[in-house]
């Protein structure tokens, strides 16, 4: 009887386990505790803020998606590289301009690597810079406005990958082609790719006051593929490095003929060298093609300049300006620590993660320990460069983040999870599933001399069945893991937009306090500006029929137009009056051929229409700005083209 009894309590134990650790439909579920306790660290009560913006790149979206941590809460896209219809970025005539290149007007990029500019390398959150792949170009977003101020093009680039990454006094923003091609551009066979195509490593300066970007040189560098680069910081500030593949120089396919040797290389490249050398007359100026667009907050206006030239540096004619350090197997990102003494090379193919050491590479140039040379290049030697190996047992590691408290994150993409090592030692300490196939990851300052290390964010490149279905096209999913203790813990899940390459983020108290509410009415330098209810008026030129309008709570001035013919092309130069924060207005014209506006308080925003019927068509705003906001509303009247009605408007008559 007494075996019988204790048979019974070990079955009542099974069952009251096996039913603490399962749903009613049998699959695990998290303890209630520790699910509840994440929870906690997750929530923001309503009307309580993030401690964290987080800046997550679009990939094919072309643009930035802002979030907040630890909520995971989407605050707002930022248009960058491609039209927007939500607020008319990319199809208001004061916009255009920014998307203009050296190929025409281009409404779609590929945005991979956001980078917040620093002082003394930590962030200051002034601005945050962001590269478009497909066309080549590199964009400055105002972090008090959250708009795009500034794209610059990027010539003899194609594929830009190994971008944008700043200096730590944002001294310059980094861009390198993934893609060689031939520089400068010319009709020649695919085949002769070795030996002939070339990639370029450009160094955009930024003005320290404005942010202002102009590309000071480009070093023209043998035709291997410039995956992904960061910058020395501490003692190693002054260098950058670049993770090359494709070292085989392979034209056609890569997945097998781009990894035939068993080392590509991390190219350490000396900027201040460089730098030296061009501010002495070195480098040659040759014929280039490309766009300079620069949005202004006081016109509300966006311009666009071709440039005809650029200079380059043949890095030959530097001697001790750039290094090979051979880094196994087709590297794709180079992280660098946040004292700068290490770089990492994350090589997609090996196991291992390669740990290069400043201080041994500088002793191994001193004392010139190569190991031949590349199109002219010293190659130093593997073992008189190398630090230490993690032998993490992963696979496919891709990036690496840092947390200030001597630990590192890698990413493993074939093995989805994420690898806690110690520095120094090379010791794992911890790692954790990722849902699915992890690519970047992100701490807060993490590339940076001061990372914010309280949670990581892996953005997962599969998503399968993290959320509900919508069908066979699915959001990307990022997770948030608290690093706060010893080992890592997924707290949270949720769904990106577009593709998330990468991401930054910085504390909310840095940014918040200088977020722009308004632009002031009185500064509005817009030249076609209604600053006062008295100056609206239309003007017709030829054709072209010129509307100064206003707008306010709850009305347009002027809501009622006639005279206007079909074939005439209709500029409608809208200010909104308010100044308070958060009303905006929206504008949306019936047969309109674009997107409609919306326009914030002291702003004015130009869009065009062509009447191509007769009648009488409404105008109306879009933004749900008061209890009469459905009042909010307007008529013009199109007549032939052969009428002779008046040009008239009004407003309450």
């Amino acid at each position: 009887m007494k075996k019988y009894s204790l048979y019974l309590v070990a079955i009542l134990g099974s069952v009251l386990f096996l039913s603490g650790c399962g749903d009613q439909n049998g699959k695990a579920s998290s303890n209630g505790a520790l699910a509840s306790n994440n929870a906690e660290k997750v929530y923001v009560a309503p009307g309580e803020h993030d401690e964290f913006y987080a800046f997550m790149s679009g990939g094919y979206s072309g643009n930035v998606a802002v979030y907040g941590l630890p909520s995971g809460r989407m605050f707002k896209e930022i248009p960058v590289f491609s039209q927007f219809p939500t607020n008319g970025y990319g199809y208001s005539e004061e916009t255009k301009p920014m998307l203009e290149t050296s190929f025409g007007f281009i409404p779609a990029d590929d945005s991979h690597h956001p980078d917040i500019s620093q002082t003394n390398g930590e962030l200051d959150g002034r601005w945050l810079f962001i590269n478009g792949n497909n066309t080549p170009r590199i964009a400055r977003i105002d972090l008090k406005t959250f708009e795009t101020a500034e794209i610059i093009e990027v010539p003899n680039s194609a594929g830009n990958h190994s971008s944008s990454y700043i200096t730590e006094n944002s001294e310059y923003v980094v861009a390198g082609t993934r893609f060689s091609v031939p520089i400068p551009q010319r009709d020649m066979p695919i085949k002769d790719y070795k030996g002939n195509f070339k990639g370029a490593l450009s160094f955009i300066s930024v003005e320290p006051e404005t942010g202002s970007m102009d590309i000071k040189f480009q070093l023209i560098m043998p035709g291997f593929n410039y995956d992904l680069s960061h910058p020395g910081r501490g003692k190693s500030h002054g260098w950058f490095f670049f993770t090359t593949y494709n070292t085989e120089e392979a034209n056609s396919l890569l997945e097998v003929n781009a990894s035939q040797n068993d080392k590509d290389f991390i190219a350490a490249v000396n900027w201040k060298k460089i730098e030296e050398y061009v501010e002495n007359g070195g480098g040659t100026m040759v014929p280039a093609n490309y766009t300079h667009n620069v949005y202004s907050d006081e016109t509300h206006s966006a311009t666009s300049t071709m440039k005809k030239e650029v200079l380059t540096v043949d890095p030959t004619k530097v001697p001790g300006a750039i290094f090979f350090m051979p880094t196994p197997k087709s590297p794709h990102g180079v992280d660098v620590n946040p004292t700068g003494d290490y770089i990492v090379g994350n090589g997609k193919l090996s196991a291992d993660l390669t740990v290069f050491s400043f201080d041994k590479m500088i002793a191994a140039i001193d004392g010139k320990k190569f190991d031949g040379e590349a199109y002219g290049l010293p190659i130093l030697k593997f073992e008189d460069v190398l630090a230490g190996q993690v032998k993490s047992g992963g696979l496919g590691p891709l990036h690496t983040e840092f947390d200030g408290q001597g630990n590192a994150y890698t990413t493993f993409f074939i093995s989805s999870e994420v690898v806690k090592w110690k520095v120094g030692t090379w010791e794992v300490i911890d790692r954790k599933p990722t849902f699915y196939s992890v690519g970047h990851c992100m701490i807060p300052g993490g590339n940076s001399r001061k990372p914010f290390g309280k949670y990581l964010v892996s953005m997962n490149k599969i998503t399968k069945d993290r959320y509900l279905p919508t069908g066979p096209e699915l959001e990307h999913s990022a997770q948030l893991y608290d690093i706060s203790g010893d080992k890592m813990e997924l707290i949270y899940d949720f769904p990106t937009h577009g593709e998330p390459h990468y991401a930054a983020a910085i504390p909310a108290s840095i940014l918040a306090p200088k977020s722009q509410k308004i632009y002031k009415l009185a500064e509005n330098e817009h030249p076609f500006a209604t600053k006062n209810v008295s100056d609206a008026r239309i003007v017709h030129d030829g054709n072209e029929v010129h509307v100064y309008m206003a707008m306010i709570r709850s009305h347009f001035t002027p809501d009622n137009i006639e005279g206007i013919k079909v074939g005439d092309k209709v500029y409608f130069h809208i200010t909104n009056h308010e100044q308070d924060f958060d009303v905006p207005h929206g504008f949306m014209m019936i047969g309109q051929k674009n997107s409609g506006l919306l326009i914030m308080p002291g702003q004015t925003k130009t869009s065009v229409w062509e009447p191509k019927q007769e009648g009488v068509w409404p105008f109306y705003c879009t933004d749900f700005c008061s209890a009469l906001h459905q009042e909010m509303q307007g008529y013009v009247r199109v007549s032939p083209a052969k009428s002779n009605i008046d040009l008239s408007w009004s407003l309450g008559e």
